[in-house]
């Protein structure tokens, strides 16, 4: 049977090995880390989380809700490994950073089917079949030997991470915990704003000194990973009407909503740590310690981590791939992750997924379904690797790539319940042929 390779252990790269070896094939994973570290991350374990801990609602009418349902249906060791490790967040599933990265590492390295190679990958071989899933900070040779390979432009975009504080270090005299709406659990800490602390506030940022990035010409930013600094630069309330929302919060302390409120999310099982939600950050690092000390409840914060500001890569996935995720011009080469231009820890996972299942049925000589835009992750899938699109930019997962119902219902609720129902069903039946494929 035909080896399959991966190259990166990170989301997608991890769940294209798991995907591959448990249909029966070797499969040689390589990965980089501890040789060599990105700036981005911190550890030498496989799948680290870097920008948050947070894999978005759960909801089912959810788009991120709706792609964690069809990757746990195909098997997804992203979404075994984020339910063994959650923290309590409300609707949304937040893991311990830590232990989701170590359950997926332990995982990994226990597959009798998988061998973790600790080397970096400078160049894609001429022979056998290979996935790579690089992440979105692929740089140095391999990347300009993919750029050369394809011969497509150099496409990037500029990515953010919030501050983590103790928790020990919140003054909870002030703060305060609670679920918008109280959805969940009180499992948010909240720290109130009155218009004025507000006022202070955003005018500090709009002033504050931030680092430039350098080396690149075109400094995009996605606006799914904003830097606060840049939303406040927007207008006065862009914040009140973003991270900052007051909407479904009330201060005991006063028995009213206030005006603004940061939220802090738990980073651990522990509880020690806690992110600043929504408060990615390019801003120089004393002028984060500024900026977190201005918040009522934060102003003693001790900052375990600033927030950064990194470049993300991605390719130009419409002119290169096809929908199967495998170069047009070399279908014994796949891609996966943020690096094909999808955008976040699920998305980034749930094309991991399909990686492996498409260059597992490719070393099998089997036919290849097409992903299916009913479903969320294949429409991820077409979406990106739709030819007719002319400006390329990363994408979330969201209702409106996904094919609709063919009967029109006005109320968006009950549309969302119905695509969600189809989604269910469709990616139940693509899992069930793919089984019966390997079966024959």
């Amino acid at each position: 049977m035909q080896e399959i390779n991966v190259i990166g252990a990170g989301l997608a790269g991890c769940e294209a090995a798991y995907q591959a070896a448990s249909r029966g094939f070797r499969v040689r994973l390589f990965e980089m880390k501890p040789l060599k570290m990105s700036k981005a991350h911190s550890n030498a374990n496989f799948a680290e989380l870097v920008c948050s801990n947070s894999l978005k609602g759960m909801g089912e009418t959810n788009a991120s809700g709706l792609l964690k349902v069809e990757m746990e249906a195909m098997g997804s060791i992203v979404i075994e490994a984020a339910r063994a490790t959650r923290v309590e967040a409300g609707g949304a599933l937040a893991v311990d950073r830590e232990g989701f990265s170590q359950y997926i590492t332990d995982k990994i390295k226990q597959h009798h089917n998988i061998e973790t190679i600790c080397r970096q990958i400078d160049r894609i071989p001429d022979e056998g079949i290979w996935i790579v899933a690089t992440g979105p900070l692929t740089e140095g040779a391999l990347y300009n030997h993919i750029l050369e390979k394809t011969g497509s432009a150099n496409l990037f975009f500029f990515d953010a991470a919030a501050p983590v504080v103790r928790s020990d270090s919140i003054d909870m005299g002030i703060a305060f915990m609670a679920s918008r709406y109280g959805k969940g659990g009180d499992d948010y800490i909240n720290c109130p704003m009155n218009e004025q602390q507000y006022m202070d506030f955003i005018e500090f940022l709009l002033g504050a000194e931030r680092v430039n990035p350098h080396g690149f010409e075109n400094k995009k930013v996605f606006e799914g990973c904003m830097p606060v600094e840049v939303m406040a630069s927007r207008g006065f309330d862009t914040l009140r009407f973003g991270p900052m929302k007051p909407v479904g919060i009330i201060d005991p302390a006063t028995g009213k909503r206030p005006h603004a409120v940061v939220q802090l999310r738990a980073e651990n099982k522990d509880g020690t740590l806690y992110n600043l939600v929504g408060f990615q950050t390019s801003l120089k690092f004393d002028e984060q310690r500024k900026m977190v000390s201005m918040i009522p409840g934060l102003y003693d914060a001790v900052i375990e981590r600033f927030g950064v500001m990194h470049r993300n890569s991605y390719i130009n996935s419409p002119e290169l791939l096809d929908n199967r995720l495998s170069l047009k011009n070399d279908h014994r080469i796949f891609f996966a992750g943020q690096l094909t231009g999808v955008e976040g820890y699920l998305e980034s996972a749930a094309t991991g997924i399909l990686a492996g299942i498409y260059a597992s049925l490719h070393a099998s000589g089997l036919d290849m379904p097409e992903p299916d835009s009913r479903t969320m992750t294949g429409a991820l899938v077409n979406h990106i690797s739709n030819g007719s699109v002319s400006k390329f930019q990363p994408m979330n997962a969201n209702f409106g790539i996904m094919t609709g119902p063919s009967e029109f219902i006005r109320d968006k609720r009950l549309r969302k319940e119905k695509m969600a129902e189809t989604a269910k069903e469709t990616i139940n039946d693509f899992k069930k042929r793919i089984n019966e494929a390997f079966c024959t």
